[in-house]
C-alpha cells in the first residue's frame, strides 16, 4: 500500500506551510496516522510532530442528457495535514 499518493499545493496550503510548517498529502483511505508519519518522516527526512487526517465523502453529480438522467459520484479522499519540527521544510519542488 502506498500511503502518500499526493502533495496538496494550493495558496491556502504553501501559506500554510510558509507560517507553520504545516504540510498537506492526499493519503490512502486506509493509511492511519502512525503509517502516515512514518511515510513521511521516509520519504523527506524530516521529523513529523503532529498528524491530523480528514475523510471527504464522495461528491454526487446528477447529468440530464437525451436517453435520460445520470447519477455519478466521485471517489472518496483522505487527506492529512502534517506539522514537521521547527526548521525542517519539506520541498516539493526539489526533484523537477
Amino acid at each position: 500500500m502506498s500511503v502518500l499518493i499526493k502533495p496538496i499545493i494550493t495558496e491556502k496550503a504553501t501559506a500554510d506551510s510558509e507560517l507553520n510548517n504545516r504540510y498537506g498529502f492526499v493519503v490512502d483511505t486506509r493509511a492511519n496516522k502512525i503509517q502516515i508519519k512514518d511515510a513521511v518522516e521516509a520519504t523527506y527526512g524530516v521529523s513529523v510532530e503532529k498528524v491530523r487526517t480528514m475523510n471527504y465523502g464522495p461528491k454526487r453529480s446528477v447529468r440530464y442528457t437525451k436517453t435520460g438522467i445520470q447519477n455519478g459520484k466521485t471517489n472518496a479522499v483522505k487527506k492529512a495535514v502534517v506539522s514537521v519540527a521547527e526548521g525542517d521544510i519539506i520541498d516539493f519542488y526539489s526533484n523537477i
